[in-house]
C-alpha cells in the first residue's frame, strides 16, 4: 500500500416494511429522517470516490446523500438463500432447534443455500483491495460493515458480529501503510 484510503462506511437507511424480516435486495429504503440526512451528509468529504452495494435500499440512500455511487457486488450483504424474505419467527417455528443452532455458530453456518459470513468477509475483503486510495464512501449494510471491520481488526467472525451497526450510523477507518486505524464506529447524528 502507498496511500491511505479513508473509509466512510454508511449503513443504509431503515428499510421501508415490516420489522422481523430478512429483507431481499429490493426492499426500499424509508428515507423521511430528514434531519439525520441532512446531520450524515454535513459530516461527508466532498469529491470522495462513492460505492454501493446492488441492494435498492442501499442506492437509495446513497441517492438522498446527494452521491453518485458505483454498485459493487463485493459489498452487498451477506446472502441468507432460502431465508430472504422471511421473517425470522416463522423460519424458527419451521426448523425448531435447527434454527436456534444455526445462531450459535452465525459467523460459519450457512442458510439454506446462502452464504456464511466467513463468506462475506472474502468477498468484502477482496473489495476493500481493489478501492482506490484517498476518500471513500461506501453505503452498505450492517453485516458488510462488520465484515470490513473483521478485515480491518483482523477478528473472528463471531467477534465482528458484537458490533452494533445502526440505520444511517457512521463508521470511519483508515487504511495506511503501516496497517488500519479504526476513527469511529456505529455514530449517529444524535450522538453528535
Amino acid at each position: 500500500m502507498n496511500a491511505q484510503t479513508n473509509l466512510w462506511l454508511i449503513r443504509h437507511a431503515p428499510v421501508d416494511g415490516p420489522r422481523g424480516v430478512i429483507h431481499g435486495p429490493d426492499a426500499p429504503a424509508d428515507l423521511g429522517d430528514a434531519a439525520a440526512f441532512a446531520a450524515l451528509k454535513a459530516r461527508l468529504p466532498g469529491g470522495a470516490f462513492a460505492v454501493c452495494s446492488p441492494a435498492r435500499r442501499t442506492r437509495e440512500t446513497a441517492e438522498r446523500l446527494g452521491l453518485v455511487a458505483v454498485e459493487q457486488a463485493a459489498f452487498r450483504e451477506q446472502d441468507f438463500g432460502a431465508w430472504t424474505g422471511r421473517r425470522h419467527n416463522e423460519i424458527e417455528r419451521e426448523l425448531g432447534p435447527a434454527y436456534r443452532e444455526f445462531w450459535k455458530s452465525p459467523g460459519s453456518n450457512r442458510p439454506p443455500g446462502g452464504e456464511s459470513f466467513v463468506d462475506q468477509i472474502a468477498r468484502a475483503s477482496a473489495g476493500l483491495a481493489a478501492l482506490p486510495a484517498g476518500e471513500a464512501i461506501l453505503v452498505v449494510h450492517s453485516g458488510t460493515i462488520r465484515a470490513v471491520l473483521a478485515t480491518a481488526l483482523d477478528l473472528m467472525p463471531e467477534q465482528a458480529l458484537r458490533f452494533v451497526i445502526d440505520p444511517l450510523s457512521l463508521t470511519r477507518i483508515d487504511r495506511l501503510e503501516e496497517g488500519w486505524r479504526v476513527v469511529a464506529v456505529n455514530q449517529r447524528s444524535k450522538d453528535q
